[in-house]
């Protein structure tokens, strides 16, 4: 049976490889991004090992996103920034991970490139695809 690669997070939660730790308990670890966007740019994963966040139960889902709620108050108040920006990507290492990202209102950083739909009648199809799945 082949054994699958670990992932750098993970060596990062088994100590094989060094991080810069913000906050650890037996379910999370936060640390700070190596290639950040800005100074203080926080990583908080699940140390139990999920590729997408739609994948974890939802009383995981609720406990990270509790952690990353009292990460952003600490963040904020720690460095002095305007807000902190939390995004949730997940496709450039195959395991959960929330981005902590300290901003300023004047800092420069530009969002996404953003589609318009054609109609409303778009905009509802949209909208009917997503809700008759809840």
């Amino acid at each position: 049976m082949e054994q699958k690669e670990k992932t750098i997070f993970k060596k990062i939660i088994d100590k094989e490889i060094p991080s810069t730790n913000i906050f650890e308990d037996d379910t999370h670890l936060a640390f700070l991004d190596i290639s950040p966007v800005r100074f203080g740019h926080t990583l908080l994963i699940p140390k139990k090992e999920y590729i997408w966040l739609q994948d974890m139960p939802d009383d995981e889902i609720a406990s990270l996103f509790i952690q990353a709620g009292k990460l952003m108050r600490s963040i904020k108040q720690g460095l002095s920034c305007d807000y902190v920006q939390l995004s949730v990507v997940g496709k450039d290492v195959p395991h959960v991970h929330v981005h902590l990202i300290p901003r300023n209102f004047d800092d420069g950083l530009h969002g996404w490139e953003t589609q318009t739909y054609a109609s409303t009648e778009e905009m509802n199809m949209y909208a009917e695809k997503i809700t008759s799945r809840l």
